[in-house]
């Protein structure tokens, strides 16, 4: 299994999960351009970290196609290259991302707060680089902004990638992506992502969904139970069939 992570996050990050599998798979993890211990760019974008992918998964050489797990952009990277390079892969395992959102998940009344966000991310950022820790990330507030709004864009056109791969899909999504205030921008973004995996699923009914009650921290938060779904979707070599 490659591990793939998202935006803001490293594989120091994945740590916990990444141990939960390598009881029973060959687990390989990496950081994205500007991530971890990855270095820093003077460009940020989707294509950019898909040749991030693309160059990790060369080097790796593997005798055997990987499964590849993708958490939020990372997913997102998944499917494109599995779309792309489709003899490269087993299946795909995608954690809170790729969704085909039927709309803009961030509209014109999101911009200030996806404003604040990147910014206040930025900033918890730079108290990391000071550190020097496996969790650190180089991105400015800007480039986090630009990233959340190309991301969008991308998900927006991703039924097409989905429609050219025939291997084996996991979702694991989580049912509040925007947390779980009732006011304020939350609800809509909670439907709109249940939103975007029904429409997955009407088009491509194969695809396999589990939802667990959480926000977007999911893959930190419950590490055990997004083991267990993807031990039950890509059972370990020598594992009893029940």
């Amino acid at each position: 299994m490659v591990f793939c992570p998202g935006l803001n996050s490293t594989q120091a990050g994945l740590h916990e999960l990444a141990e939960l599998l390598r009881r029973d798979y060959d687990v390989v993890t990496f950081d994205l351009r500007g991530h971890g211990m990855a270095s820093a760019a003077d460009r940020y974008g989707f294509d950019a970290f898909l040749s991030d992918l693309v160059a990790v998964l060369a080097e790796l050489d593997l005798p055997t196609a990987p499964v590849l797990v993708g958490y939020s952009l990372g997913a997102d990277l998944a499917v494109h290259y599995a779309a792309q390079c489709a003899h490269a892969v087993a299946g795909l395992v995608l954690i809170d991302g790729a969704n085909p959102l039927p709309e803009p998940f961030i509209t014109e009344a999101d911009l200030a707060e996806f404003r604040t966000m990147a910014h206040d991310l930025a900033t918890q950022q730079a108290a990391e680089r000071v550190k020097r820790t496996a969790h650190q990330v180089s991105l400015t507030a800007q480039n986090i902004f630009d990233l959340n709004l190309e991301i969008d864009v991308v998900r927006s056109a991703i039924l097409d990638q989905y429609r050219r791969i025939d291997h084996p899909i996991t979702m694991i999504m989580s049912t509040s992506i925007a947390g779980d205030n009732i006011e304020g921008r939350a609800p809509r973004h909670n439907q709109l992502w249940q939103a975007g995996i029904e429409r997955l699923v009407r088009e491509r009914p194969h695809v396999s969904t589990y939802w667990i009650t959480a926000d977007h921290r999911l893959v930190f938060t419950h590490a055990q139970d997004i083991a267990e779904i993807i031990r039950s979707a890509f059972r370990p070599v020598g594992s009893a069939i029940s």
